[in-house]
This record gives C-alpha cells, sequence and structure tokens, in this order.
C-alpha cells in the first residue's frame, strides 16, 4: 500500500532524493524515470496512476515541471519538512558542480583547453535546442484541441523567440489566454495582481534586484521548463544588461545540460558573472522559490488543478508556443557563433542528436573534445 505523509523518515528523503541529485544526468526524463523508480517501483510509495497524476499537474504549472515532481513526490512521502529536505538535495548537487564549474569558465584567465572545451560545447547548444523543442512534439500534438491554432502557436513561439527574447514570457501569457477565449471558458473572478507588481518592480533598481527579476521569470513565468528559458535569459544576460559575452552565455547553457539535476541551473551561471558565488545563490533561490512554494501551498490541491478548465486551456495555448519558443531559441544561440569550425561542430551535433538521436550530454561532451582539438592543432578561439 501507498505511504502516507510523514510514514517515511527524512533521513530517508535525503539520502534518495540527493542520489537522484547526483546521477540525475539528461534533463527531465531522466529525472521522471529516476523517481518513477524510487516512489513506485522500488519503495511503492506511490501507486503508479499517482505518479502520472503529478506529471500531469506539475505540467500544468509554469517552471521547471521534473524539479517540482521531485519536490511533489518527497512532500507525499515527508509532508512539507520532505519537500524541504527533498527539493534542497534534488537541486544542491547540480548547483554546487555548475557553480564550480562557472568559476572555471568565467574566470579572467583560464586554460585554453578550458576555453576551447566551452567553445565546442557552446557551438553545439542549438542543436540541442531543436532536439529537446521536437522530442515533446509528438505527444502535444496529440493532445491538441484544434491542430490549426496549435500549429499556430508554435510559429508564433518561434519568431518570439528568435526575435524578441526577453517579451517571449508575454507571448506565452497571451496565447494561453487566447485558448482560453477560444474555448470558451469563464473568466477567473479574482485577478492576480502580483504578475504586474512584480514586473514593473523587476524594470527598475539595482543590478541585483535586475538579477533576481531574469530569475523570477525563469523560475515562474516560463512554461514547458528548459530550453524555453533560454531566449529569455539570454536576451536580459546578453543583450540588455551585458552581464556576459555570447560565447559565455553558450557555455553557461552547456553546463547547465551536462551537468546533473535540473536544467535551470543555467540561471547560478548567469548570476556567478554578474555577482560571483553570492550571485549565482540569489539567482538559483529566486528561479527555484516559486517551485518550492506551488508545492508547499499548493500540492494538496493538485486534483483541482488538473480539473480546472481555465488552467488546461491555458496550458493548451501556451504549451505549444514553448515548444516553439525552444525551436526558436536555436536561431539567437547560433548567431552567437562566429568561428568556421564551430559551424561544422553544430552541424555534426545536429546529425548526432536528430538523426542518430544520441543525447545532450554525450552530444556535448564530444563537442567540446572537437573543440579541444582544434584549438590544440591552430584552431581560433571565438571573439
Amino acid at each position: 500500500m501507498p505511504a502516507g505523509p510523514g510514514e517515511v523518515r527524512l533521513a530517508t528523503v535525503l539520502r534518495e532524493w540527493g542520489r537522484i541529485g547526483c546521477i540525475g544526468f539528461g534533463g527531465p526524463p531522466a529525472h521522471i524515470a529516476l523517481l518513477r523508480k524510487l516512489c513506485v517501483e522500488d519503495r511503492q510509495w506511490m501507486d503508479a496512476q499517482e505518479f502520472e497524476d503529478a506529471i500531469a499537474a506539475c505540467n500544468l504549472l509554469p517552471g521547471p515541471a521534473s524539479t517540482q515532481l521531485a519536490l511533489f513526490c518527497a512532500w507525499r512521502v515527508r509532508g512539507r519538512a520532505g519537500a524541504l529536505v527533498g527539493g534542497a538535495a534534488f537541486i544542491l548537487p547540480g548547483l554546487i558542480v555548475i557553480l564550480a564549474l562557472a568559476a572555471l569558465f568565467l574566470a579572467g584567465n583560464p586554460p585554453v583547453w578550458v576555453k576551447a572545451a566551452g567553445a565546442g560545447a557552446g557551438a553545439a547548444v542549438a542543436a540541442v535546442a531543436v532536439q529537446a523543442g521536437t522530442s515533446l512534439m509528438p505527444a502535444a500534438w496529440k493532445r491538441a484541441p484544434s491542430r490549426y491554432r496549435w500549429a499556430v502557436y508554435l510559429v508564433l513561439g518561434a519568431v518570439a523567440a528568435a526575435t524578441v527574447g526577453p517579451w517571449l514570457v508575454l507571448l506565452l501569457i497571451a496565447c494561453g489566454l487566447a485558448e482560453n477565449l477560444f474555448q470558451r471558458v469563464p473568466a477567473a473572478r479574482k485577478p492576480m495582481p502580483a504578475l504586474p507588481v512584480l514586473a514593473a518592480a523587476g524594470l527598475g533598481g539595482g543590478v541585483l534586484l535586475s538579477l533576481a527579476w531574469v530569475a523570477f521569470k525563469v523560475g515562474a513565468l516560463s512554461y514547458g521548463g528548459g530550453f524555453v528559458i533560454i531566449p529569455i535569459m539570454q536576451a536580459d544576460a546578453v543583450g540588455n544588461h551585458h552581464w556576459m559575452t555570447g560565447a559565455q552565455f553558450l557555455n553557461a547553457v552547456a553546463l547547465g545540460q551536462i551537468t546533473p539535476g535540473p536544467v535551470v541551473h543555467t540561471v547560478a551561471v548567469v548570476g556567478y558573472a554578474v555577482a560571483g558565488l553570492g550571485g549565482g545563490l540569489l539567482a538559483s533561490a529566486v528561479a527555484f522559490g516559486p517551485s518550492f512554494a506551488f508545492i508547499l501551498l499548493g500540492a494538496h490541491r493538485f486534483d483541482q488543478l488538473r480539473d480546472n478548465r481555465r488552467v488546461r486551456a491555458f496550458l493548451d495555448g501556451a504549451a505549444p508556443a514553448a515548444i516553439g519558443a525552444i525551436l526558436g531559441s536555436a536561431v539567437p544561440l547560433a548567431r552567437t557563433l562566429d568561428q568556421p569550425w564551430q559551424y561544422a561542430v553544430l552541424a555534426g551535433a545536429a546529425v548526432l542528436t536528430l538523426a542518430l538521436r544520441r543525447g545532450p550530454v554525450l552530444t556535448l561532451l564530444a563537442a567540446a573534445a572537437v573543440g579541444v582539438v582544434v584549438v590544440l592543432a591552430g584552431g581560433p578561439l571565438p571573439t
């Protein structure tokens, strides 16, 4: 029989969720598989139907769905204390690793081989983004209430990611609201004033406030998680605030892919570029804060969330736009490349990911190795 909240020791939650945080390479599919094996197959803390329902509910929320699933499963077996302990254990291993790598890659004068590895891995990021988007399309296409509108939302998301960057969030929200109108779902009686207030707060203030706003958008206003956050971060970190160069941002995305844990860890590298270790920790805390809030305050209402027509209709519009945004993110990522050999690496990565269906970790590590070989053989580093 599945465990009830409070029946599992916190030490067990700490150990098991920490283990997943250490070995969870490969993004959401790997995290879901590991959580299913732990909670359903091995320990039988949850039954299969409850676990599938939890996946569906987490996909209805903005932000990193696999992180929210890890938090929900920990809440399910040990209540709010379990969610706090399990969430921290899931997130911290990857955060520690990525901040250490950020210190290496963003150092004032890193070794040549480090620069070369970053240039090689960064060249492959656009191909990994396309793979991430195309992998989501078949299931989403089958669920679409209107395939015509689904295609329109997809194209709009792709165009927005390729062109308007920081305003992508508004496009995702607009697509969700449009689908509510098309499905004739009654509007909510109580408005949500928090988002405009937070948006206004993010438009002014100092560097740390701007960083916090970028991290908040990553954690609370992005639908689809993963690569959908890339054009949002790139436009702010590289274009608007000039916290990083294009090459450094590519390194950040690559590091977020090859380290264990959530892809949202990429925002920690952006934070590190802004204000060192403190900036990385601040960005991570703000980005993951909404996920903790959703679970700690609303996990007991997940059944109601799944049955809410407004939420489901909103996702019917926002989700395909988010997939389009993931595909469109490949455009600004590819534009960042400036050496001919990097385009050759990108082409090779496209073959690995799209034709041979290799995973992002293997692809990025292979691209990094090629970069080291090319540069040590006399090839130029990106400017």
